[in-house]
């Protein structure tokens, strides 16, 4: 294997916090995935036991949590730390939310189920790919955004504010404000 970090002293977790090229065998990261899946399942134990009450459980999971979000388990996330969901956003069952990099969700979001927020790439070319190499792009869904069923968002986009995002959509470039996208690639049909 092809020492593809000669002469950089960083950790892993350090290039992938970086946005650089790295390799998920970090003990820090290590660490930090199996805290979010335990926090994962325990507010899916809880949630279903008392919703209102199992709201610290995901606070404590995600990066930051606004006030009236509200987040139907089960969540899915590498991180957790890395997701920001704004004020009085819905996010219905099953997000996947990728958090390698950071994920910005706005405030009066709808995020419908089976949506997956996918920050991380892999090279195309097959040896660092082989060696296991990975990088990872920051998602910004604006406010007031509303993401159909099982749209899947890629690594590096943004969406403005107000747009709608069709069910089974896949968002590989940025989509502006005030517009409605569909389709594989998603591409925009109308303005709102």
């Amino acid at each position: 294997m092809t020492d593809h970090f000669a002469g950089d002293p960083r950790t892993n977790h350090e290039r992938m916090l970086a946005g650089d090229l790295y390799i998920a065998d970090d003990p820090d990261i290590a660490t930090a995935q199996q805290r979010a899946v335990r926090l994962a399942a325990r507010y899916l134990a809880a949630y279903t036991e008392d919703a209102g009450a199992a709201q610290p459980l995901v606070a404590e999971l995600l990066g930051g949590l606004g006030a009236g979000a509200h987040i139907r388990p089960p969540l899915y996330v590498d991180y957790g730390t890395y997701l920001t969901v704004g004020e009085d956003t819905f996010i219905n069952y099953n997000l996947t939310a990728l958090d390698v990099a950071p994920i910005t969700i706005g405030r009066d979001c709808q995020i419908g189920p089976n949506v997956q927020l996918l920050t991380p790439t892999h090279p195309v070319e097959p040896e660092p790919r082989r060696d296991k190499l990975e990088a990872a792009e920051p998602i910004t869904i604006g406010d007031n955004v509303w993401l159909g069923g099982g749209a899947i968002v890629l690594a590096g986009v943004t969406i403005g504010d107000n747009s709608v995002i069709g069910a089974g959509a896949v968002v590989t470039k940025d989509v502006p404000a005030n517009v409605v996208a569909v389709g594989n690639p998603a591409r925009v049909i109308r303005s709102i």
